[in-house]
């Protein structure tokens, strides 16, 4: 747990119930580590912001964001604009000066209650913190609120360290943006699949909308580059490392296996934005043993993706590696 999360507390210094619902509890369970996370949840997961967060979320120039679209499936997404571009006028409160492009998944979601995970990470000080919460629309606005119902930190550990450079139009990184839909893995695919060492997942839990624990939950993963892998033409295999025990993604693939993938290729500026269904092999598969320093491998089926060539408007400098990668 990072040092924001731990160092957070309630406005009342406590909370009745637990932050978990039952997925996270039943894996937390399955793996032994119930009552420590139970303690750090309720101290470190949040009804707001605390003063250091929404400063945080203010000098980003990249917000990751989950939703689910109107057939229930979630989506992972990026928003993107110059630091300033999110501004938080309350704890309970985060503004976007900035819309999802029209053909964007997202798009289809912006309509108030709707729920939303978000995710900030400042790449090269592997600083990152999530939010879930549901958006209120205005539809004279260029933009949107997200009314936060959880708030917390996560550690350092396996975030590629970048620096990004925003160009001076929103053009795309190399050059002109183009789209297309697929429903398997090509060669354009797997190359960036194979190139990949940062990727971002959405998953959801729950259908009540008055429960702060139901929603939808925008993760961080980090692996080295060539272990996120292409089974065959609709399936990806990756290992799994230790975390903050949170399990909020497994806990949320426990009760519905639909998640959603961002893949970002940081050479190109491409993106995929994948979304199917996953399963969570706590056994290594014998046809791959288990990376060193794995905790367990996950498998993702595809149902749809989006290609989106020259997505992102940066040019991106590798600093270096996830130190967990390069001394295992």
């Amino acid at each position: 747990m990072s040092k924001d999360a731990a160092e957070s507390r309630t406005p009342d210094g406590d909370r009745t119930g637990s932050p978990f619902h039952d997925g996270e509890l039943a894996v937390q369970r399955r793996l032994g580590v119930s009552a420590k996370i139970d303690r750090f949840g309720r101290v470190g997961i949040r009804d707001f912001m605390p003063e250091q967060h929404r400063t945080f979320f203010g000098q980003l120039s990249t917000f990751f964001i989950g939703s689910v679209d109107a057939q229930g499936r979630p989506w992972a997404s990026v928003l993107c604009g110059q630091p300033g571009f999110i501004q938080s006028p309350n704890e309970r409160l985060l503004r976007f000066a900035s819309l999802p492009d029209p053909e964007d998944p997202f798009a289809d979601s912006l309509r108030s209650g709707a729920v939303v995970g978000g995710l900030g990470i400042e790449f090269h000080s592997r600083r990152r913190n999530r939010v879930n919460g549901k958006l209120i629309i205005d539809p004279a606005a260029a933009g949107f609120d997200l009314r936060v119902d959880q708030s917390f930190g996560n550690c350092a550990k396996y975030i590629q360290a970048r620096k990004a450079r925003f160009l001076s139009d929103l053009s795309g990184a190399t050059g002109e943006r183009r789209l297309r839909s697929f429903t398997r893995f090509d060669g354009e695919c797997g190359a960036i699949i194979k190139r990949c060492d940062t990727f971002f997942i959405a998953s959801r839990f729950g259908a009540d909308p008055n429960d702060p624990r139901h929603g939808v939950d925008m993760s961080h993963r980090g692996v080295p580059a060539g272990l996120l892998m292409a089974v065959d033409d609709r399936v990806l295999r990756w290992p799994d490392y230790r975390g903050n025990f949170f399990f909020n993604t497994f806990g949320n693939i426990e009760l519905d296996p639909r998640c959603g993938l961002l893949i970002v290729d940081f050479d190109t500026g491409d993106t995929l934005q994948l979304t199917g269904t996953a399963n969570v092999l706590w056994e290594a598969p014998s046809d791959n043993p288990t990376v060193e320093g794995a905790q367990r491998t996950v498998e993702f089926r595809l149902e749809q993706g989006i290609h989106v060539a020259n997505a992102l408007p940066f040019v991106w400098d590798f600093v270096e590696q996830a130190p967990q990668f390069s001394n295992p």
